[in-house]
C-alpha cells in the first residue's frame, strides 16, 4: 500500500469536509420530507393531509408524508426505540394523547424538542398548552377540542315539558331535578356512561379547576371535596336511575343513536357519533356543562380528551418541522375551516372561532351554531395540573367505583383506597 503525502491528506480531507457540507446543505434547504405519525384517517391523518396540502403553497420544497400508527403502537415504538436508543426510525412528528404527554416528556426528556422559540403557542385555549408544558416550555401543539358541551335531545326534553334553554348554564343538582322530570314524563334516563371509564367524574372534577394532585405532585384523591361531590353526583345518578352504564364504548355510542338516554355531557369530538345517525337530524342541541352547586371553584366548562403534536428530538428536519406546525395548526384559519365540516375537528386554536364556518348554523343541530359555542367553551376551560401519573390516578379512581355503586364501599373508604393504590405507585 503506498503512503500517501501530508498535502495529499489535506486535499482529501478538504474535500470530504465540502462534500459532508454540501449534504447537510441539501437535507436543510433542498427538499425535507418531514415523516408524521398518527392514528384514524377520517380524523387525524385527514388532519395532517389537508394541512400538507396548505403548506405546499407557502413551501413547495417540503414534503409532508403521513403514516397512519395506532395511538397504542406509538407509544409502544417510541418507548422500544428510547430504551435501545435506536431512532433511525422514527418519524419527525407524532400526534399524542393529551394525558399521555407529561409522563413521555418528564421520562424522556431529551427526545421532544420545545417548540416555543418556532412556534406562535400564544392563541390557543391556556388548558390545552398545560398538557405540554414541562419546566416552563411547551413541548406540544394543541390539535383538537376535548371542551365539553351537554349533547341534548331536543324533542325528548320538550315532550317532557321542558326546554333545552332550561338546561343552560346549571348546577348538576339542577340538571338531576329536571332529569327526574325527563323520566316521569318521557321513561327515559338522562344520561349514559361507558361502565369502565372515569370519564364522567373527570369532568366534574376538572370543572372545579383540580385534579388528582396537587401542585406539589401529591396524590389528591383522599381529601379532595370536589372529587368527593363528583363522586358522589354520579353514584346518586347512577342509584335514581338517572344515569345508566353501558358494557363497553360501542354501546355507549349506540345508547346515542338509538334514543335509549336524553343526553350526554361530553367532549366536543363527540359530534361525529351523533351525527353518524342521520334520522336525528334537527333533534339535537348543546349546551353548557353543569357544574357543581356546592363547590364554589366550579364553573360550566370543563374538557374531556383531546391531543397534540410533538417534535422528536430524532428529527432529520426539526425547523420544517416546526414550521410546518406554525403555519398550518398554529396559523392557519383555512386549515379548521377546511377540516371542520366533514370530521368535526373542533380546534383550540382561538383565532378560529371567528371563522365564517365556524359561526355557521348546524342543520343536525337544529340550526345551532354549535361550533362557535364549543370553540367558546374552550376559552373557558379552568387549567389543572394533569401529573405524570395521571392515567395510573384516573384507573385507581375508576377501580372502586362499581363498589361504591353497588354500596360495597362507602365513598370514603373507596377514595381512601384509591389514594393508597396511587401513593404506592408515586413512592416505586
Amino acid at each position: 500500500m503506498k503512503k500517501i503525502g501530508i498535502a495529499a491528506i489535506m486535499i482529501l480531507l478538504a474535500g470530504m469536509m465540502l462534500f459532508a457540507g454540501g449534504s447537510r446543505e441539501t437535507a436543510s434547504t433542498g427538499s425535507p420530507t418531514v415523516t408524521v405519525w398518527c392514528w384514524d384517517p377520517n380524523f387525524n391523518v385527514y388532519a395532517i393531509n389537508e394541512a400538507a396540502k396548505i403548506y405546499k403553497g407557502i413551501n413547495p420544497n417540503v414534503t409532508i408524508n403521513c403514516v397512519e400508527v395506532p395511538w397504542d403502537d406509538i407509544q409502544q415504538r417510541l418507548i422500544t426505540a428510547f430504551t435501545a436508543r435506536q431512532y433511525n426510525d422514527l418519524p419527525d412528528i407524532i400526534l399524542m394523547q393529551d394525558n399521555a404527554i407529561q409522563k413521555n416528556v418528564t421520562t424522556y426528556p431529551d427526545r421532544f424538542l420545545p417548540l416555543n422559540d418556532k412556534v406562535n403557542l400564544s392563541q390557543f385555549a391556556q388548558y390545552k398548552l398545560d398538557f405540554g408544558n414541562y419546566n416552563g416550555k411547551n413541548y406540544g401543539v394543541p390539535f383538537d377540542n376535548g371542551a365539553t358541551g351537554t349533547f341534548i335531545r331536543r324533542d325528548i326534553v320538550e315532550n317532557s315539558g321542558l326546554k333545552v334553554s332550561d338546561f343552560d348554564n346549571i348546577t348538576w343538582e339542577r340538571f338531576f331535578e329536571l332529569g327526574r322530570q325527563v323520566k316521569q314524563r318521557t321513561g327515559i334516563p338522562m344520561l349514559s356512561v361507558d361502565v369502565g371509564s372515569p370519564d364522567f367524574i373527570m369532568i366534574m372534577l376538572q370543572s372545579a379547576g383540580t385534579w388528582l394532585f396537587d401542585s406539589q405532585g401529591k396524590a389528591n384523591i383522599k381529601n379532595n371535596p370536589a372529587l368527593r361531590r363528583a363522586v358522589e353526583l354520579f353514584a346518586q345518578g347512577l342509584q335514581e336511575g338517572l344515569i345508566i352504564q353501558t358494557n363497553d364504548w360501542n354501546s355507549y355510542i349506540a345508547s346515542l343513536n338509538n334514543g335509549t338516554v336524553a343526553a350526554t355531557v361530553q367532549g366536543a369530538w363527540i359530534v361525529g357519533s351523533i351525527t353518524a345517525e342521520a334520522s336525528q337530524s334537527g333533534k339535537w342541541a348543546v349546551v353548557s356543562t353543569p357544574k357543581m352547586g356546592n363547590i364554589s371553584s366550579s364553573v360550566n366548562y370543563s374538557s374531556n380528551g383531546g391531543s397534540g403534536w410533538m417534535v422528536l428530538a430524532n428529527s432529520k428536519n426539526p425547523d420544517a418541522a416546526m414550521d410546518f406546525l406554525n403555519k398550518t395548526f398554529a396559523g392557519s384559519a383555512q386549515l379548521y375551516e377546511t377540516i371542520l365540516p366533514s370530521s368535526g375537528a373542533i380546534a383550540t386554536w382561538l383565532p378560529a372561532a371567528n371563522s365564517a364556518v365556524y359561526s355557521r348554523p348546524h342543520a343536525f343541530f337544529g340550526g345551532q351554531k354549535i361550533f362557535e359555542d364549543l370553540v367558546n367553551y374552550a376559552g373557558k376551560v379552568p387549567k389543572v395540573k394533569y401529573g405524570v401519573y395521571n392515567y395510573e390516578a384516573r384507573t385507581a379512581v375508576s377501580k372502586y367505583l362499581p363498589d361504591i355503586a353497588a354500596g360495597r364501599m362507602t365513598i370514603d373508604a373507596a377514595l381512601d383506597a384509591a389514594q393508597r393504590d396511587v401513593e404506592f405507585i408515586l413512592n416505586q
